[in-house]
């Protein structure tokens, strides 16, 4: 088991500030190991890289291709299914995939589940078993991280495995296409925008293109810009704000960014929630009486809607 990694060895443009992430092998029969550096990852920064997982290289390799594939068809086939995102600065594609449920589901109704927009079979065979293959494996992955989270946070190592967290959670899987365009930060230009994440945790694939930045500390002046290198065969996995407040601000949920640097990138992230129905209040092992409680109970899906209305996202791309 390594306790950190660099990467692989492509130059990272313009910087000599490169984050040092811890690496857990989820294969590991040394558990406790790797829930102290899962939990010395979490006190730092929030993120970290986990190897071993259990989805397959070749599969992951499938993944990629076909999501290039998708990106490469024509504009007017496209537009068809994709949300463009050029907002706040940003250049990237990005198409999502949520929990398919059919409308005759009663849970059809609830926001970020019901029917995906799909391909057509004929422009793009096996593209729709491929992403609902991949759905389903990086949902097994989130839940073995989750484990090592509750073990870390001194809880029962299945605590998020109930039906009312994980077992029907909310998932997003997010497809994306950064231009080959480099960033100007000065000038509000960037790939993606800084920004942290909503919910529980993030499983981000990418390609081998340097891009991905976090912040550790937002109130710096000025703000310190670290990259994060890809790992071959890896998952980064980061902390959401809503496992922040679960923790009661003892797990970090930190800024990041995506700078380009003129070429092409690609990667898919992996959005898990609870599910929406599940009360996220402070857990009992992160309060005290000179710790109490920071935030008050709220139900999950009103938390996901509200941060949703906050940043004025279009909820009917998630849907």
């Amino acid at each position: 088991m390594e306790n950190s990694s660099n990467g692989n060895d492509q130059q990272v443009p313009g910087t000599t500030n490169i984050s040092v992430l811890n690496c857990i092998d989820l294969s590991s029969p040394d558990i406790q190991s790797s829930v102290s550096l899962l939990k010395q990852a979490c006190l730092d920064s929030g993120f970290f890289y986990v190897t071993n997982h259990g989805i397959e290289k070749k599969f992951m390799d499938e993944v990629f291709s076909q999501s290039k594939k998708f990106f490469s068809l024509p504009m007017e086939e496209k537009m068809k299914l994709l949300r463009n995102e050029k907002n706040r600065g940003d250049y990237k594609e990005g198409y999502y995939i949520g929990v398919e449920v059919s409308e005759d589901d009663s849970d059809s109704q609830k926001p970020f589940y019901g029917l995906n927009k799909w391909p057509r079979a004929d422009i793009l065979p096996t593209w729709r078993e491929t992403m609902e293959k991949y759905h389903q494996e990086a949902l097994e992955v989130a839940r073995k991280v989750s484990r090592l989270i509750a073990r870390a946070l001194e809880l029962n190592f299945d605590y998020f495995d109930h039906p009312e967290m994980l077992g029907k959670p909310i998932a997003t899987l997010r497809l994306l296409h950064y231009e080959d365009r480099a960033s100007e930060p000065d000038k509000g230009i960037f790939g993606a925008g800084a920004h942290s994440d909503f919910g529980l945790i993030t499983l981000l694939a990418t390609d081998d293109i340097v891009g991905l930045q976090i912040c550790k500390n937002r109130d710096a002046k000025p703000q310190v810009w670290e990259y994060v290198q890809p790992l071959k065969g890896a998952f980064i996995v980061n902390l959401g704000d809503m496992l922040e407040r679960w923790s009661n601000g003892i797990f970090r949920s930190t800024l990041h960014r995506v700078l380009g640097n003129g070429q092409e990138r690609y990667s898919i992230a992996y959005f898990v929630e609870p599910n929406h129905d599940c009360i996220v209040e402070c857990l009992p092992t992160c309060q005290s009486e000179k710790n109490p409680p920071k935030f008050p109970p709220i139900k999950c899906q009103d938390y996901m809607l509200q941060r949703y209305k906050d940043t004025h996202a279009d909820l009917n791309s998630y849907k």
